[in-house]
């Protein structure tokens, strides 16, 4: 059975870090890209940052390049997402998924995914 169980969220000042995790189990998580998106109040689901099969490559949304960084651990298979310089915009539920395909295209559509994570909020002060 397939499930991701998103943990780190927190209440953080503007200018803070945080460190978000994706807890897999049922699958292998390098074996399949993955990706986090978030969803911010009233507004609709956005990507953040998608890594690619065996964690070859990772791509970002322009909003968080440079202070966002997407990682996974095969020893705990895990997902992770370093956020650093936190701003008051990037408050938001963050979700973890799978992509259905290792295929590099599609990684923006929310459709591509087919296993997300119940959320874990982030919220950030100024």
């Amino acid at each position: 059975q397939v499930q991701l169980v998103e943990s780190g969220g927190s209440l953080v000042q503007a200018g803070d870090s945080l460190r978000l995790s994706c807890a897999a189990s049922g699958f292998t998580l390098s074996e399949y890209a993955m990706a986090w998106w978030r969803q911010a109040p009233g507004k609709e689901r956005e990507f953040v940052a998608h890594i690619a099969y065996r964690f070859t490559d990772r791509n970002y949304a322009d909003s968080v390049k440079g202070r966002f960084t997407i990682s996974g651990d095969d020893a705990h298979n895990t997902l992770y997402l370093q956020m650093n310089g936190l701003k008051p915009e990037d408050t938001a539920i963050y979700y973890c998924a799978r992509k259905t395909s290792v295929l590099a295209a599609g990684i923006r559509r929310e459709y591509n995914y087919d296993y997300w994570g119940q959320g874990t909020l982030v919220t950030v002060s100024s």
